[in-house]
């Protein structure tokens, strides 16, 4: 029952943290277009460096935050990462130049560990086979938190744009009110370890793990393809839904709410009901041949249905990523868990700087005047091509970690 409820307390963190990101998401381009006294195009441009610059932070401070968390627990971490949220959304939200929208902007990447420590948290209070359903939960919040928070941002932005920067930052501080009184600490005394800065990098972070279990790297790899095959979707899908569909903002918004329940619903019930008969090997197997799948119907899509049935193939995905944190998380040390998650968030960050302008130049040479051939949906493919490639380095690290048991604390 106290699991349980540690569980429903994190989710309900996650999910608060995802409206708040999400809320400000309708309201940013405007926001960057007032400040900058720009035009579209240029706060694209700028919105696409912020987002890199996110990224890097992230690759840089995920794995101190992850160390920190193996050090001084959960809890504290977790609850200073929802403080910064807060501080750095209200210094968007009242931001007199656009230098401070960055400079707030750029901030939430240090201090954007909730993934981490949630995940670390969930890993601790979790058993070894229930942790690929409990991460799902996670993956749920985030479905819910990226459907409903840019509905809520547009409606206050009626009210003016500032207005939704305002909002998630109250939800933030909130959030970490909440966390406050009712979130009890993870990890146990006897499974914390000293903070190392040697460690706290993620090439470092990889090479420790590598020591505890050859299959983790392999792991972490294989999320790291999966990553950069996901991020498709928030680099590419609105793009590409114009140009091979001929979708305008609302059908564009109906189709990606349709995403963000899909993907929720196979994380929240499927990973809990449906992957703990299939096995890990299966699910993985499945999400990756869905997305494949997917890939291709969105290529032969003539009509709006036929884009519905690929965006309905394709939820099985949501399998992937939880099943993978599974494996990993078992075949490593309880001490080491943040320092996992850590060092997945920061493979994943690489993933995030690379992928949108690598699928933005594919779908340039495969769309419009001086294309090499007229195919919009290129990007999907490339990203089909990345998810095969997640499904080989995840069967070499399941092949490894057969034949190596898991650390006795690993298991507990």
């Amino acid at each position: 029952m106290e699991q349980r409820a540690s569980i429903a307390v994190v989710f309900g963190i996650v999910l608060i943290d995802m409206l708040g990101f999400g809320l400000v998401m309708p309201v940013l381009p405007g926001l960057i277009m007032d400040l900058g006294r720009m035009t579209v195009d240029s706060a694209a441009v700028w919105a696409g460096w912020l987002g890199a610059g996110y990224a890097a932070l992230q690759f840089v401070f995920a794995p101190v935050i992850g160390n920190l968390s193996d050090r001084y627990g959960r809890r504290p971490v977790l609850l200073a990462s929802l403080l910064g949220f807060g501080i750095d959304y209200l210094v968007m939200g009242l931001a007199p130049s656009l230098w401070w929208l960055v400079l707030g902007r750029l901030a939430a990447g240090v201090t954007g560990a909730s993934w981490t420590a949630a995940y670390s948290f969930i890993a601790d209070v979790s058993p070894p086979e229930k942790r690929a359903a409990n991460f799902g939960l996670m993956g749920m919040a985030f479905g819910f938190g990226f459907i409903f928070g840019p509905a809520l941002g547009g409606l206050l932005a009626v009210l003016g744009p500032r207005v939704p920067f305002l909002t998630a930052a109250a939800l933030a501080f909130a959030n970490a009110l909440l966390g406050w009184f009712v979130l009890r600490e993870s990890l146990a005394s006897e499974h914390r370890r000293a903070f190392d800065w040697t460690r706290a990098n993620a090439f470092a972070a990889l090479k420790a793990l590598r020591r505890q279990s050859g299959a983790t790297v392999w792991f972490i790899a294989a999320t790291g393809f999966w990553m950069l095959a996901h991020v498709v979707y928030p680099a590419m899908w609105s793009y590409v839904a114009i140009a091979a569909w001929g979708f305008d903002s609302k059908a564009i918004g109906l189709a990606l709410g349709v995403v963000g329940i899909s993907s929720a619903l196979v994380q929240g019930l499927g990973l809990r009901y449906v992957a703990p008969r299939l096995g890990e090997r299966m699910a993985v197997t499945i999400g990756v041949l869905s997305f494949l799948a997917s890939a291709v119907l969105y290529t032969l899509a003539g009509s709006t249905a036929g884009v519905y049935f690929a965006i309905v193939v394709g939820g099985l995905q949501g399998f992937i990523s939880p099943s993978i944190s599974a494996l990993a998380s078992r075949a490593i040390e309880a001490s080491s868990q943040g320092e996992l998650q850590g060092a997945t968030q920061a493979v994943g960050s690489i993933a995030a700087i690379i992928g949108p302008p690598l699928y933005a130049l594919v779908f340039e040479r495969f769309h419009g005047p001086g294309a090499i051939a007229q195919l919009p949906t290129m990007p999907f493919l490339l990203a089909a091509a990345f998810s095969a490639v997640t499904l080989a380095l995840f069967l070499r690290g399941l092949a490894i970690a057969r034949q190596t048991p898991p650390s006795p604390s690993a298991r507990s």
